[in-house]
């Protein structure tokens, strides 16, 4: 899908046709829609660089036009899960506009089409493309500040609540940390090559802008780092619950057995078909029940002693 917005005035609209100064948003493109795009200008590979989703984050100074590409957040579903992963977002900054390229329809620019950003101009290029590095940044430590609040809320219901989905989803949360983490580092490469680049024209406000960009990226560096650790703690308390749970269960399933031993080895012995005590006696069968229920007890007390109940 290919679809064309300039701004004038702060006003978004969309433009039918392409226009200097646009902003052109390619969404799961189509081959067709790739080549009317890229005409004779752009290589084609660049911009399908953002449709695969092993590319890594990169910044290529090309003849006429300049490749960024960065990671963003977004959900997929995992083991029936909800969970979190990062996807590439290509940016193609040209003479005349500014093509972004994605997999799918993602928040950090559908704020841009429903006005929720200040300031934005497609015109101004390099201003609008730090403005889509600083949602970017925003955009992870949001979803990172979700991931810790469903960590919380599996942590408070560590003990009879707790089940092995429980472990399932921390796992889940945990790789989504290591994703999270290897972009953000990716994307710090990026950022810190564009404060050097010179080709790129940009002006003292737009350079302040990309140190924001700068901050808020390392700020999500170190939230994922902190949240991972907790995670980490937080999955091993689990586990040991778990286990605790697993032991006492163990543990009252073997005092049942010791205490069942004992009617059974006194049944067994006055059960054999040779002369046995009170076999005679009108009384017998309820003195040895009587005598097998006080060993019982008995056994039960020393177990109690030895905190085996």
């Amino acid at each position: 899908m290919v679809k064309i917005y300039m701004t004038d005035d702060r006003v978004v609209y969309e433009l039918e046709e392409r226009r200097e100064g646009a902003w052109i948003m390619l969404t799961n493109p189509t081959v067709e829609e790739l080549q009317e795009v890229a005409r004779d200008e752009i290589d084609i590979a660049d911009l399908r660089a953002a449709l695969d989703d092993e590319e890594s984050s990169r910044i290529e100074l090309e003849d006429g036009y300049t490749l960024i590409l960065v990671d963003i957040p977004t959900t997929e579903i995992r083991n029936e899960l909800k969970t979190y992963t990062t996807i590439p977002l290509g940016i193609i900054l040209t003479q005349e506009n500014i093509i972004t390229v994605c997999t799918e329809e993602t928040p950090i620019l559908t704020q841009f089409v429903n006005k929720r950003v200040r300031d934005f101009s497609t015109k101004k290029k390099m201003r609008f493309i730090y403005q889509i590095l600083f949602r970017t940044a925003a955009s992870y430590q949001s979803t990172l500040r979700i991931i810790d609040k469903q960590r919380t809320e599996i942590e408070e219901e560590i003990g009879d609540m707790t089940e092995d989905k429980d472990l399932f989803q921390l796992h889940e949360l945990e790789s989504t940390l290591v994703y999270f983490a290897t972009s953000l580092r990716a994307n710090a490469v990026v950022l810190e090559r564009l404060t050097r680049y010179k080709r790129l024209e940009q002006f003292p406000e737009d350079m302040e802008l990309l140190e924001d960009v700068i901050v808020e990226n390392q700020q999500a560096v170190e939230m994922t780092t902190i949240y991972k650790d907790i995670l980490i703690g937080t999955r091993e308390l689990l586990s040991a619950v778990l286990n605790n749970r697993l032991n006492n269960v163990m543990k009252y399933l073997t005092t049942i057995t010791l205490v069942m031993a004992v009617p059974t080895v006194v049944s067994g012995l006055f059960g054999m078909n040779v002369p046995v005590p009170l076999a005679n006696n009108a009384f017998g069968f309820a003195s040895i029940a009587i005598c097998t229920f006080i060993v019982c007890i008995i056994v039960l007390i020393l177990l109690k002693r030895k905190r085996m109940l």
